[in-house]
């Protein structure tokens, strides 16, 4: 990877519709070896998912809650079959596998408070390897992203 293909990456996870003609322009190359960088990076794995961020209040999920979980027990059998359903739930918008006080942290968006407790009871009340969860309601998105710093 060369400082090219950096400026590339660094316009794509700003904006993932630019073409090729206006990435090479922004960068000073042909559109040609645009295309030709493109279709590497994307081969070697360097461009994970072109995707488009919609707004979940625009489609009923105006609310968002981070939740902390803490396992009571972690068998590898038990761990998969957690982590399987929360890839699996349409509410679950990030979950991450950490270290620490808590064995996993999760995004949610729900549509209130009253589907946030539906959500709660179904995926850790009745769950028997779940010690205790922590919500916490966001109130203000202050910064949401997924872009990656390339410096």
């Amino acid at each position: 990877m060369d400082h090219f293909d950096i400026r590339i990456l660094d316009l794509l996870q700003n904006d993932c519709r630019l073409t090729a003609d206006a990435i090479a322009s922004s960068i000073a190359l042909s559109p040609a070896a645009v295309h030709k960088r493109l279709r590497k990076l994307r081969k070697d794995g360097h461009i994970a998912a072109e995707v488009a961020v919609l707004d979940p209040a625009k489609y009923g999920h105006p609310m968002r809650v981070i939740v902390q979980i803490a396992l009571e027990r972690e068998s590898l059998h038990e761990l998969d079959a957690f982590k399987a359903e929360m890839r699996n739930s349409p509410n679950v918008q990030q979950c991450f596998y950490i270290t620490g006080d808590a064995d996993f942290i999760l995004i949610l968006l729900v549509r209130d408070i009253a589907e946030y407790e539906q959500f709660t009871h179904a995926h850790f009340f009745e769950n028997k390897i779940i010690r205790r969860f922590q919500s916490n309601i966001v109130m203000d998105v202050v910064k949401s992203g997924l872009t990656v710093p390339l410096d």
